[in-house]
Protein backbone atom coordinates (compact mmCIF):
# COMPACT_ATOMS: atom_id res chain seq x y z
CA UNK A 1 0.00 0.00 0.00
CA UNK A 2 0.98 3.62 -0.53
CA UNK A 3 2.30 5.62 2.13
CA UNK A 4 2.28 9.01 0.67
CA UNK A 5 -0.40 10.98 -1.13
CA UNK A 6 0.16 14.43 -3.31
CA UNK A 7 -2.98 16.05 -5.01
CA UNK A 8 -1.69 18.24 -8.38
CA UNK A 9 -2.74 21.28 -9.75
CA UNK A 10 -2.96 20.37 -14.06
CA UNK A 11 -3.09 23.00 -16.70
CA UNK A 12 -6.43 23.35 -16.01
CA UNK A 13 -6.95 23.52 -12.07
CA UNK A 14 -3.99 26.58 -12.84
CA UNK A 15 -6.87 28.54 -14.87
CA UNK A 16 -9.37 28.26 -11.90
CA UNK A 17 -9.11 31.99 -11.05
CA UNK A 18 -9.74 33.81 -9.10
CA UNK A 19 -8.76 30.89 -6.84
CA UNK A 20 -5.66 29.33 -7.82
CA UNK A 21 -3.90 32.96 -7.91
CA UNK A 22 -3.80 32.42 -4.10
CA UNK A 23 -4.56 28.27 -2.78
CA UNK A 24 -4.15 24.82 -4.68
CA UNK A 25 -7.56 24.10 -5.63
CA UNK A 26 -7.51 20.60 -3.43
CA UNK A 27 -8.25 23.49 -0.82
CA UNK A 28 -11.60 24.67 -2.23
CA UNK A 29 -14.95 23.51 -0.28
CA UNK A 30 -16.81 20.99 -2.18
CA UNK A 31 -20.35 19.55 -0.26
CA UNK A 32 -19.14 19.34 3.27
CA UNK A 33 -15.55 19.09 2.98
CA UNK A 34 -12.46 20.14 0.87
CA UNK A 35 -11.64 18.43 -2.26
CA UNK A 36 -8.51 17.28 -0.72
CA UNK A 37 -10.23 16.11 2.84
CA UNK A 38 -12.30 14.36 0.29
CA UNK A 39 -9.41 12.75 -1.49
CA UNK A 40 -7.69 11.68 1.68
CA UNK A 41 -10.73 9.73 2.68
CA UNK A 42 -11.19 7.58 -0.03
CA UNK A 43 -7.20 6.92 -0.28
CA UNK A 44 -6.95 6.54 3.23
CA UNK A 45 -4.30 8.65 3.36
CA UNK A 46 -2.98 12.33 4.68
CA UNK A 47 -2.08 14.56 1.53
CA UNK A 48 1.65 15.25 2.11
CA UNK A 49 1.56 18.46 -0.18
CA UNK A 50 -0.16 20.26 -3.37
CA UNK A 51 1.91 19.95 -6.25
CA UNK A 52 1.20 23.54 -7.00
CA UNK A 53 2.39 26.82 -9.36
CA UNK A 54 5.63 28.19 -7.99
CA UNK A 55 3.64 31.43 -6.72
CA UNK A 56 1.66 28.99 -4.37
CA UNK A 57 5.37 27.98 -2.63
CA UNK A 58 4.76 29.95 0.53
CA UNK A 59 0.97 29.13 0.94
CA UNK A 60 0.28 28.21 4.44
CA UNK A 61 -2.99 27.93 5.81
CA UNK A 62 -3.94 26.25 9.45
CA UNK A 63 -4.93 22.72 8.73
CA UNK A 64 -3.71 22.46 5.39
CA UNK A 65 -0.25 20.69 3.57
CA UNK A 66 2.16 23.13 2.27
CA UNK A 67 2.62 23.56 -1.34
CA UNK A 68 5.53 21.93 -3.74
CA UNK A 69 6.45 22.54 -7.53
CA UNK A 70 6.09 19.62 -9.59
CA UNK A 71 9.34 16.96 -9.87
CA UNK A 72 10.80 19.00 -6.16
CA UNK A 73 8.87 16.25 -3.77
CA UNK A 74 11.26 13.31 -3.18
CA UNK A 75 10.56 9.99 -5.20
CA UNK A 76 10.58 8.32 -2.00
CA UNK A 77 8.50 5.70 -1.06
CA UNK A 78 5.00 3.98 -2.81
CA UNK A 79 3.08 7.02 -3.78
CA UNK A 80 -0.13 8.34 -5.11
CA UNK A 81 -0.74 10.79 -7.08
CA UNK A 82 -4.46 12.54 -7.64
CA UNK A 83 -5.66 15.60 -9.64
CA UNK A 84 -6.70 17.78 -7.34
CA UNK A 85 -10.26 18.65 -9.67
CA UNK A 86 -10.66 14.80 -8.89
CA UNK A 87 -13.86 13.25 -6.93
CA UNK A 88 -13.49 9.95 -5.97
CA UNK A 89 -16.94 8.49 -5.68
CA UNK A 90 -15.28 5.29 -3.96
CA UNK A 91 -12.78 4.26 -1.82
CA UNK A 92 -9.75 3.21 -3.65
CA UNK A 93 -7.32 0.43 -2.63
CA UNK A 94 -4.25 1.20 -4.94
CA UNK A 95 -1.21 -1.61 -4.37
CA UNK A 96 0.51 -1.81 -8.14
CA UNK A 97 4.42 -3.25 -8.95
CA UNK A 98 4.86 -0.95 -11.95
CA UNK A 99 3.93 2.73 -11.90
CA UNK A 100 0.23 2.42 -13.37
CA UNK A 101 -2.08 5.88 -14.62
CA UNK A 102 -5.06 6.35 -12.51
CA UNK A 103 -7.99 6.48 -15.15
CA UNK A 104 -11.35 8.27 -14.90
CA UNK A 105 -14.62 8.57 -17.09
CA UNK A 106 -12.99 11.19 -19.26
CA UNK A 107 -9.17 10.15 -18.78
CA UNK A 108 -5.72 10.32 -16.88
CA UNK A 109 -6.69 11.58 -13.18
CA UNK A 110 -3.53 10.59 -11.23
CA UNK A 111 -0.86 7.87 -10.94
CA UNK A 112 0.55 5.14 -8.34
CA UNK A 113 4.46 5.32 -8.57
CA UNK A 114 6.87 2.98 -6.75
CA UNK A 115 9.80 4.17 -4.96
CA UNK A 116 12.29 5.87 -7.46
CA UNK A 117 9.81 6.84 -9.80
CA UNK A 118 9.61 10.79 -10.24
CA UNK A 119 6.18 12.19 -11.47
CA UNK A 120 5.89 13.29 -14.72
CA UNK A 121 5.69 16.97 -15.16
CA UNK A 122 4.50 16.55 -18.90
CA UNK A 123 1.21 15.12 -17.03
CA UNK A 124 0.14 18.60 -15.67
CA UNK A 125 -0.47 19.29 -19.53
CA UNK A 126 -2.36 15.99 -20.04
CA UNK A 127 0.39 13.79 -21.39
CA UNK A 128 1.55 10.75 -19.84
CA UNK A 129 4.06 8.06 -19.94
CA UNK A 130 2.52 4.90 -21.78
CA UNK A 131 2.64 3.10 -18.29
CA UNK A 132 -0.47 0.57 -17.59
CA UNK A 133 -4.26 2.05 -16.96
CA UNK A 134 -6.27 1.21 -13.79
CA UNK A 135 -9.94 2.63 -13.90
CA UNK A 136 -11.34 4.40 -10.23
CA UNK A 137 -14.69 6.21 -10.33
CA UNK A 138 -15.30 10.03 -9.88
CA UNK A 139 -15.95 13.15 -11.68
CA UNK A 140 -13.40 15.15 -12.78
CA UNK A 141 -14.53 19.02 -12.53
CA UNK A 142 -13.98 20.91 -15.45
CA UNK A 143 -13.77 24.30 -13.71
CA UNK A 144 -15.34 26.33 -10.31
CA UNK A 145 -17.94 27.12 -12.14
CA UNK A 146 -18.75 23.38 -12.24
CA UNK A 147 -18.19 23.26 -8.77
CA UNK A 148 -20.73 25.72 -7.93
CA UNK A 149 -23.66 24.06 -9.82
CA UNK A 150 -22.77 20.29 -8.37
CA UNK A 151 -22.44 21.73 -4.82
CA UNK A 152 -25.92 21.27 -4.14
CA UNK A 153 -25.80 17.34 -5.42
CA UNK A 154 -22.67 16.87 -3.47
CA UNK A 155 -24.11 17.78 -0.10
CA UNK A 156 -26.90 15.40 -0.90
CA UNK A 157 -24.41 12.93 -1.29
CA UNK A 158 -22.98 13.78 1.49
CA UNK A 159 -25.32 13.93 4.37
CA UNK A 160 -25.21 10.07 5.13
CA UNK A 161 -22.02 11.06 7.00
CA UNK A 162 -24.13 13.36 9.78
CA UNK A 163 -26.52 11.16 11.37
CA UNK A 164 -30.15 12.71 11.81
CA UNK A 165 -31.13 13.10 15.69
CA UNK A 166 -34.25 15.27 15.28
CA UNK A 167 -34.32 19.38 15.50
CA UNK A 168 -34.18 21.07 18.60
CA UNK A 169 -37.60 22.41 20.58
CA UNK A 170 -38.86 25.01 18.43
CA UNK A 171 -37.43 24.41 15.01
CA UNK A 172 -39.73 23.85 12.13
CA UNK A 173 -38.81 21.26 10.28
CA UNK A 174 -40.34 21.43 6.59
CA UNK A 175 -40.27 17.99 3.93
CA UNK A 176 -39.15 14.50 5.11
CA UNK A 177 -35.82 15.19 4.05
CA UNK A 178 -32.95 14.33 6.09
CA UNK A 179 -31.92 16.86 9.00
CA UNK A 180 -28.45 16.34 10.90
CA UNK A 181 -28.18 19.65 13.35
CA UNK A 182 -25.36 18.93 15.88
CA UNK A 183 -25.86 18.56 19.18
CA UNK A 184 -22.98 21.04 19.63
CA UNK A 185 -24.47 23.78 17.39
CA UNK A 186 -27.13 25.96 18.31
CA UNK A 187 -30.55 26.42 16.42
CA UNK A 188 -32.50 29.23 18.09
CA UNK A 189 -36.80 28.21 17.94
CA UNK A 190 -38.39 29.39 15.40
CA UNK A 191 -36.09 28.90 12.77
CA UNK A 192 -37.20 26.96 9.36
CA UNK A 193 -35.70 23.87 7.89
CA UNK A 194 -36.66 23.04 4.61
CA UNK A 195 -35.99 19.57 3.66
CA UNK A 196 -38.23 19.55 0.96
CA UNK A 197 -35.40 19.25 -1.78
CA UNK A 198 -32.44 18.04 0.24
CA UNK A 199 -30.82 17.31 3.04
CA UNK A 200 -30.16 20.39 5.74
CA UNK A 201 -26.48 19.74 7.58
CA UNK A 202 -25.77 21.89 10.86
CA UNK A 203 -22.11 20.93 12.04
CA UNK A 204 -20.55 21.85 15.36
CA UNK A 205 -20.23 24.83 16.73
CA UNK A 206 -22.40 26.57 14.05
CA UNK A 207 -25.39 29.02 15.30
CA UNK A 208 -28.51 29.76 13.36
CA UNK A 209 -30.66 33.03 14.86
CA UNK A 210 -34.31 33.28 13.93
CA UNK A 211 -35.66 34.10 11.92
CA UNK A 212 -34.32 31.87 9.55
CA UNK A 213 -35.06 29.61 6.50
CA UNK A 214 -32.78 26.89 5.51
CA UNK A 215 -33.57 25.13 2.51
CA UNK A 216 -31.91 22.09 1.66
CA UNK A 217 -29.59 21.12 0.18
CA UNK A 218 -27.62 23.22 2.39
CA UNK A 219 -24.65 22.97 4.56
CA UNK A 220 -23.78 25.00 7.32
CA UNK A 221 -20.07 25.05 8.33
CA UNK A 222 -17.91 24.58 11.91
CA UNK A 223 -18.46 27.52 13.62
CA UNK A 224 -20.60 29.23 11.21
CA UNK A 225 -23.25 31.87 12.35
CA UNK A 226 -26.74 32.78 10.58
CA UNK A 227 -27.83 36.18 11.71
CA UNK A 228 -31.34 35.48 9.57
CA UNK A 229 -32.14 35.42 5.94
CA UNK A 230 -32.65 32.81 3.63
CA UNK A 231 -29.70 30.52 3.11
CA UNK A 232 -30.68 27.69 0.37
CA UNK A 233 -29.08 24.89 -1.78
CA UNK A 234 -25.43 26.52 -0.46
CA UNK A 235 -22.61 25.33 1.63
CA UNK A 236 -21.29 27.49 4.32
CA UNK A 237 -17.73 26.77 5.11
CA UNK A 238 -16.65 27.24 8.89
CA UNK A 239 -16.93 30.46 10.73
CA UNK A 240 -18.88 32.45 8.17
CA UNK A 241 -21.03 35.33 9.14
CA UNK A 242 -24.06 34.91 7.03
CA UNK A 243 -27.27 37.35 6.43
CA UNK A 244 -29.85 37.87 3.75
CA UNK A 245 -30.38 36.29 0.85
CA UNK A 246 -27.63 33.28 -0.07
CA UNK A 247 -28.71 30.89 -3.11
CA UNK A 248 -26.91 27.94 -4.84
CA UNK A 249 -22.75 29.57 -3.19
CA UNK A 250 -20.10 28.19 -1.91
CA UNK A 251 -17.95 30.27 0.91
CA UNK A 252 -15.24 28.96 1.68
CA UNK A 253 -14.46 30.19 5.16
CA UNK A 254 -13.76 33.11 7.42
CA UNK A 255 -15.92 35.04 5.51
CA UNK A 256 -18.64 37.71 6.28
CA UNK A 257 -22.10 38.73 4.30
CA UNK A 258 -23.39 40.02 7.22
CA UNK A 259 -26.28 42.04 6.28
CA UNK A 260 -28.68 42.50 3.30
CA UNK A 261 -28.27 42.04 -0.09
CA UNK A 262 -28.50 39.07 -2.24
CA UNK A 263 -25.99 36.80 -3.18
CA UNK A 264 -26.67 33.85 -5.97
CA UNK A 265 -25.02 31.36 -7.85
CA UNK A 266 -21.33 32.15 -6.84
CA UNK A 267 -17.98 30.92 -5.07
CA UNK A 268 -16.31 33.45 -2.09
CA UNK A 269 -13.19 32.92 -0.82
CA UNK A 270 -11.67 32.98 2.70
CA UNK A 271 -11.42 36.32 4.59
CA UNK A 272 -13.70 38.20 2.41
CA UNK A 273 -16.11 41.03 3.82
CA UNK A 274 -19.23 41.80 1.58
CA UNK A 275 -20.77 45.58 2.86
CA UNK A 276 -24.12 45.74 3.60
CA UNK A 277 -26.08 45.50 0.52
CA UNK A 278 -23.42 44.19 -1.91
CA UNK A 279 -25.65 42.38 -4.68
CA UNK A 280 -24.77 40.20 -7.13
CA UNK A 281 -26.61 39.15 -10.51
CA UNK A 282 -26.76 35.96 -11.76
CA UNK A 283 -29.32 36.04 -14.85
CA UNK A 284 -29.19 37.49 -18.33
CA UNK A 285 -32.10 39.11 -19.42
CA UNK A 286 -31.86 36.92 -22.67
CA UNK A 287 -31.87 33.87 -20.06
CA UNK A 288 -29.19 32.63 -22.10
CA UNK A 289 -26.29 30.64 -21.03
CA UNK A 290 -23.53 33.27 -19.05
CA UNK A 291 -20.09 34.09 -20.78
CA UNK A 292 -16.97 35.39 -17.51
CA UNK A 293 -13.66 36.62 -18.57
CA UNK A 294 -10.56 36.41 -16.91
CA UNK A 295 -7.64 38.99 -18.30
CA UNK A 296 -8.14 38.46 -22.55
CA UNK A 297 -9.63 34.95 -22.44
CA UNK A 298 -13.77 34.82 -22.20
CA UNK A 299 -15.34 31.43 -21.41
CA UNK A 300 -18.85 30.45 -21.20
CA UNK A 301 -20.30 28.61 -18.23
CA UNK A 302 -23.00 26.98 -19.86
CA UNK A 303 -25.04 27.84 -17.08
CA UNK A 304 -28.18 30.03 -17.15
CA UNK A 305 -27.10 30.67 -13.76
CA UNK A 306 -24.18 31.81 -13.20
CA UNK A 307 -23.31 35.25 -10.73
CA UNK A 308 -19.83 35.65 -9.78
CA UNK A 309 -16.47 34.73 -8.36
CA UNK A 310 -14.77 36.16 -5.22
CA UNK A 311 -11.43 35.93 -4.72
CA UNK A 312 -9.31 35.45 -1.31
CA UNK A 313 -9.24 38.64 1.10
CA UNK A 314 -11.99 40.68 -1.31
CA UNK A 315 -14.01 43.87 0.48
CA UNK A 316 -17.00 45.66 -1.15
CA UNK A 317 -18.35 48.81 0.04
CA UNK A 318 -21.94 49.16 1.27
CA UNK A 319 -24.08 49.04 -1.96
CA UNK A 320 -21.88 47.58 -4.29
CA UNK A 321 -23.45 45.79 -7.16
CA UNK A 322 -21.76 42.96 -8.62
CA UNK A 323 -23.06 41.82 -12.23
CA UNK A 324 -23.41 38.41 -14.33
CA UNK A 325 -20.37 36.22 -14.58
CA UNK A 326 -18.45 39.19 -12.51
CA UNK A 327 -14.81 37.42 -11.33
CA UNK A 328 -13.13 39.51 -8.49
CA UNK A 329 -9.25 38.82 -8.03
CA UNK A 330 -8.09 38.08 -4.36
CA UNK A 331 -6.58 40.97 -2.88
CA UNK A 332 -9.15 43.63 -4.16
CA UNK A 333 -11.04 46.27 -2.55
CA UNK A 334 -14.30 47.50 -3.97
CA UNK A 335 -16.04 50.70 -2.99
CA UNK A 336 -18.34 53.46 -5.13
CA UNK A 337 -21.74 52.63 -6.97
CA UNK A 338 -20.66 51.54 -10.05
CA UNK A 339 -21.77 48.14 -11.24
CA UNK A 340 -18.63 46.02 -11.08
CA UNK A 341 -18.37 43.68 -14.49
CA UNK A 342 -16.08 41.31 -15.92
CA UNK A 343 -12.52 40.93 -14.99
CA UNK A 344 -11.34 42.82 -11.77
CA UNK A 345 -7.83 41.69 -11.71
CA UNK A 346 -5.61 40.28 -8.22
CA UNK A 347 -5.01 43.53 -5.61
CA UNK A 348 -6.91 46.12 -7.41
CA UNK A 349 -8.24 49.52 -5.80
CA UNK A 350 -11.35 51.52 -6.45
CA UNK A 351 -14.42 51.40 -8.58
CA UNK A 352 -15.27 50.33 -11.66
CA UNK A 353 -13.47 51.74 -14.81
CA UNK A 354 -11.60 53.28 -12.32
CA UNK A 355 -9.38 50.84 -10.60
CA UNK A 356 -6.07 51.20 -9.41
CA UNK A 357 -2.78 49.07 -7.57
CA UNK A 358 -3.78 48.08 -4.07
CA UNK A 359 -0.37 48.77 -2.13
CA UNK A 360 0.56 45.63 -0.69
CA UNK A 361 2.42 46.42 2.82
CA UNK A 362 -1.45 48.33 2.89
CA UNK A 363 -2.99 45.57 2.39
CA UNK A 364 -1.00 42.91 4.34
CA UNK A 365 -1.61 45.14 7.39
CA UNK A 366 -5.20 45.29 6.95
CA UNK A 367 -5.52 41.51 6.31
CA UNK A 368 -3.45 40.78 9.09
CA UNK A 369 -6.05 42.89 11.06
CA UNK A 370 -9.04 41.20 9.56
CA UNK A 371 -7.81 38.21 10.71
CA UNK A 372 -6.57 39.08 14.30
CA UNK A 373 -10.31 39.21 14.75
CA UNK A 374 -11.07 35.82 14.36
CA UNK A 375 -7.52 34.89 16.49
CA UNK A 376 -5.61 33.64 13.58
CA UNK A 377 -2.18 35.02 13.15
CA UNK A 378 -1.04 35.78 10.03
CA UNK A 379 2.63 34.53 9.62
CA UNK A 380 5.51 35.68 8.18
CA UNK A 381 4.94 33.39 5.94
CA UNK A 382 1.47 34.06 5.02
CA UNK A 383 3.10 37.43 4.47
CA UNK A 384 5.33 36.41 2.24
CA UNK A 385 2.92 34.42 0.39
CA UNK A 386 1.23 37.07 -0.36
CA UNK A 387 3.82 39.51 -1.54
CA UNK A 388 4.90 36.85 -4.20
CA UNK A 389 1.49 36.38 -5.16
CA UNK A 390 1.25 39.93 -5.80
CA UNK A 391 4.34 39.83 -7.91
CA UNK A 392 3.26 37.23 -9.76
CA UNK A 393 -0.07 38.99 -10.76
CA UNK A 394 1.56 42.46 -11.24
CA UNK A 395 1.44 41.78 -15.57
CA UNK A 396 -2.71 41.61 -14.98
CA UNK A 397 -2.39 45.17 -13.50
CA UNK A 398 0.29 46.89 -15.78
CA UNK A 399 -2.31 49.50 -16.98
CA UNK A 400 -3.41 50.91 -13.64
CA UNK A 401 -2.11 53.62 -11.51
CA UNK A 402 0.24 53.17 -9.03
Amino acid sequence: MPRRLFLYDDAIAREWQPFAATRPIGELLFGTATLRARAEARLGLVCEAHVAAEPLLHFEEPGAPPCVIAGAEEARGDRVYLSSRFVPDEHVALDFEEPTVLLGDTGPVGAWLPDGESFPTTALAGRWPRWPRYRVGGALLGSAWELMASNPGRIKADAHRFPDQGVPSGVHRLGAGHVAVSPESQVEPGVILDTTDGPVIVDAGARVQAPCRIVGPAYLGIGAILLGGVVAHSGIGPACRIHGEVRTTVMLGFSNKAHEGYLGHAIVGKWVNLGAMTTNSDLKHTYRSVRSRVGRRTIDTGLTKAGCLVGDHVRTGIGTLINTGTVIGAGTSVYGGELVSGWVPPFSWGAAGAWAEYDIERFIATAATVMARRRVEMTARMRRHCRTVFAATAPSRSKMER
